[in-house]
């Protein structure tokens, strides 16, 4: 297939678009360079454009159904980019990971049930549960040496006859993890022992860089397969978050049967015609597209822990296995975060996610979404080289 520009620069400004046109609404300076909200600013590949095209070119939009090339194409997928083996039947669509997050929690858990959560964590983990009326247990990663782990030892500390979910992010956002497979074992063995189902988010399953290699839950083992819900989507990997289109993969005949009644009950099979017709196009032509999307921003990568290694030494990255997200450590400059915060944004005129957003052990951190053009990324380190220094 043709080569992606992606170093192409593509105006956002005026398009109703959350990470551009609100800056100066949330942050008090409409002319920073956004990376914070996390979608991509690289053009959506052309057969995907083309079959939203076609079908729009036929000029009623009604209600509609997901034929077999739908569900053949997530099929597909699994097979060829995870090497994962699955049917039909396991598929059940739905209309974006978050608002499945609380679906799954309302179904299968009760007000004033536990549900763990792991952070520094994804920000809708916590909103989704308290919301539902549920209590957050949380259950923080491990950092040690630069990295991330899980603490099995206080998960195992902190389930009682009360908990009933884990919420996993797998691979991790904010701090980039691939889980291994022994990894996830050693955590769905205290899952399995406990009767707590797992709902394994993994959105960002194809933004993984070389050397990794991303395991769907229900690979690890026949037992995790029937004790988890799989949420996944095209969302992340191919820029198009806006068609509001994911699905969920659930092995267990039992707790599929039980979450497809929830959806029919609250009318939520339908889905989003132009969602649908997106998802069935990347999943058939996408494989080489997202190879070289990930190969740019794995580049995109190594040019900021060179940066950081060379010329910012007091921020310390994080080691990305998988999103395009990365995870910086400021705390050297010893700098309040909602000051190094207004620092960024008023003088170095960049926009990050705050690190205690993912939870308390994220303080002092900050979230960079280096899915943008190379020159964009580069304008973005020198600025903050240019105010913050060495």
């Amino acid at each position: 297939m043709k080569k992606q520009d992606f170093d192409e620069i593509i105006p956002r400004k005026g398009t109703n678009c959350e990470k551009y046109d609100l800056l100066e609404s949330y942050f008090g300076n409409g002319n920073a360079i956004p990376l914070w909200v996390a979608d991509g600013d690289f053009r959506v590949p052309e057969f995907i454009t083309s079959a939203i095209r076609y079908r729009a070119d036929h000029e009623i939009y009604a209600y509609s159904y997901r034929p077999a090339g739908y569900y053949n194409a997530i099929i597909n997928w699994q097979k060829v980019r995870h090497d994962w083996t699955i049917d039909q039947e396991m598929i059940l669509p739905t209309q974006g990971v978050v608002s499945t997050l609380s679906s799954i929690i309302m179904a299968f858990t009760s007000a004033g049930d536990k549900v763990i959560v792991q952070p520094p964590v994804y920000t809708p983990f916590f909103s989704c549960v308290r919301d539902c009326g549920r209590i957050v247990v949380e259950n923080p990663l491990k950092f040690s040496n630069g990295s991330y782990s899980f603490d099995l030892e206080d998960l195992s500390r902190k389930i009682d006859q009360g908990t009933k979910l884990l919420i996993l992010c797998n691979p991790h956002n904010p701090v980039g993890r691939v889980w291994t497979k022994q990894e996830l074992l050693d955590l769905g063995d205290i899952c399995l022992k406990n009767n707590v189902l797992i709902i394994s988010d993994e959105i960002h399953s194809d933004l993984i860089f070389s050397g990794n290699n991303h395991l769907p839950l229900p690979k690890v083992s026949e037992q995790l397969a029937s004790n988890c819900i799989v949420c996944m989507a095209p969302s992340k990997t191919f820029n198009i978050a806006g068609l509001a289109t994911s699905f969920v993969i659930i092995p267990d005949k039992g707790i599929r049967q039980q979450f497809d009644h929830f959806l029919r009950m609250l009318h939520l099979k339908n889905g989003n015609l132009f969602g649908n017709i997106a998802l069935e196009a990347a999943y058939h032509f996408g494989m080489e597209w997202v190879d070289q999307q990930n190969k740019y921003l794995e580049a995109n990568r190594d040019l900021m822990y060179a940066f950081f290694r060379d010329k910012m030494t007091r921020i310390k990255m994080t080691p990305m296995e998988a999103t395009y997200l990365a995870w910086l450590d400021f705390r050297e400059y010893d700098i309040p975060e909602a000051e190094m915060n207004r620092l960024l944004i008023d003088k170095v005129e960049i926009v990050l996610n705050k690190g205690s957003i993912y939870g308390k052990e994220g303080e002092g951190f900050f979230r960079l979404n280096f899915a943008c053009p190379r020159q964009v990324l580069e304008e973005a380190l020198s600025r903050m080289e240019a105010v913050l220094g060495g």
